[in-house]
């Protein structure tokens, strides 16, 4: 980067073939963990599980749309960040609704499935932290990825907590509190992304020389 001028004002933009392979290995991850999560729901009664099968599926799906906008122009990998934050408000809003039409709905999850597959889960995504921990500081096209992560093995966490709460209370009430906040760090989640990608869609495009540091930086990788 020596003699390049660009200086340090430039977010990581995932134009690096170490962060392609690595996003890959997160997207087969959560890919695999939403059909064992989904399944585990469904024989759990749990819909804190629900909710936690339902990111994995929006995190594979949105981290697939993360490596189409590398190599993009800013404004196409701010749009693409847009969407994936929008993207997040429906799945809050979907996980919220879904959880106050099962207040009305009795039935105790199992909560031996939801705490073994939630400490599954909470493995896998601490995984995937790891491997994204280098690139927590990119772009909103790059961040919205280890906050998607971040927040799944906080939600993991809550999920074995409202386990152990329902096996010592007996009630469903546990397991529905934490489907609810789950949905509000979804929608938290995407206000950070939205906020950091409409601020990237007001800046000026990459001018030539920038552009040039930027593919220096990806062939050093």
């Amino acid at each position: 980067m020596a003699g390049c001028g660009c200086g340090n004002n430039l977010k990581f933009d995932g134009v690096s073939k170490r962060y392609k392979t690595v996003l890959w290995i997160v997207i087969g991850i959560n890919a695999l963990m939403f059909f064992i999560e989904m399944g585990a729901s469904v024989a759990s009664g749990s819909m804190a599980l629900r909710a936690d099968a339902l990111d994995f599926l929006g995190d594979a799906m949105t981290y697939s749309i993360t490596l189409l906008a590398i190599g993009h122009a800013l404004r196409w990998r701010a749009s693409a960040a847009l969407f994936k934050g929008l993207t997040l408000i429906l799945m809050g809003l979907w996980v919220l609704g879904s959880t106050i039409h099962r207040v009305f709905i009795l039935g105790i999850p199992n909560e031996m499935i939801m705490g073994s597959v939630a400490l599954m889960a909470f493995g896998a995504n601490v995984t995937s932290v790891l491997l994204l921990l280098a690139y927590r500081d990119g772009d909103s096209n790059v961040r919205s990825v280890w906050l998607c992560s971040r927040n799944d093995a906080i939600g993991n966490l809550a999920v074995m907590v409202a386990a152990g709460l329902v096996h010592v209370t007996q009630s469903h009430w546990p397991d529905l509190l934490v489907a609810f906040l789950m949905a509000l760090l979804f929608l938290h989640s995407a206000t950070l992304i939205i906020r950091q990608a409409r601020s990237e869609l007001k800046t000026t495009p990459l001018n030539s020389e920038q552009m040039a540091c930027t593919i220096e930086s990806s062939q050093r990788d």
